[in-house]
């Protein structure tokens, strides 16, 4: 089978995020680790996607739920506002550390055939500018990549949020290339 080597770069929660996340969460709660197990909860956690290195999490990892706020966070780096828009909502992190994605992985991470992801793309005021919903095909690393050629069209698109529409949970950003 040949790899397919995405058009653009998943951006994991940055390290320097990540530490303080492991502190307290954006919410402002401290962090809450535990360590996964096949019958866990909340949302049955083995197999649940990790925002830190953008893979699974397996059993007996130390991981913790975190509130987390993407765009407030890529606002506060580039001065833009975005207001009403800023969403907080729940990410797995390693609850130790984390040596980030697999260099060696290729493709988007958390591409399972049949889930329904979102994708919302803001501009550089940190406003939407953009969504669409898709169902992952038997293809997805081709829809990935022309979803997000759909979204980078527009000139005034400065990053993508990929969500997972059962939860709402932010999966992975993509910026402008």
């Amino acid at each position: 089978m040949i790899k397919h080597i995405p058009r653009y770069t998943p951006v994991p929660i940055p390290p320097a995020v990540l530490k303080e996340l492991q502190d307290t969460d954006d919410a402002g709660r401290p962090l809450q680790p535990f360590t996964a197990r096949e019958d866990c909860v909340p949302l049955d956690c083995v197999g649940a996607p990790l925002r830190c290195c953008l893979r699974s999490i397996e059993p007996g990892e130390r991981v913790a739920l975190v509130a987390y706020a993407p765009l407030r966070r890529w606002a506060a780096a580039t001065g833009a506002d975005p207001g009403a828009y800023e969403e907080l909502g729940p990410v797995f992190i390693h609850a130790e550390e984390c040596a980030g994605p697999d260099a060696a992985a290729s493709g988007y991470p958390f591409a399972e055939v049949g889930a329904l992801r979102t994708v919302r793309s803001y501009n550089a005021r940190g406003e939407i500018a953009d969504g669409r919903f898709f169902e992952i095909p038997q293809e997805a690393h081709k829809k990935f990549d022309a979803v997000i050629d759909e979204a980078f069209a527009d000139p005034e698109v400065a990053l993508v949020h990929v969500r997972a529409v059962e939860y709402g949970c932010f999966q992975f950003e993509v910026r402008r290339p």
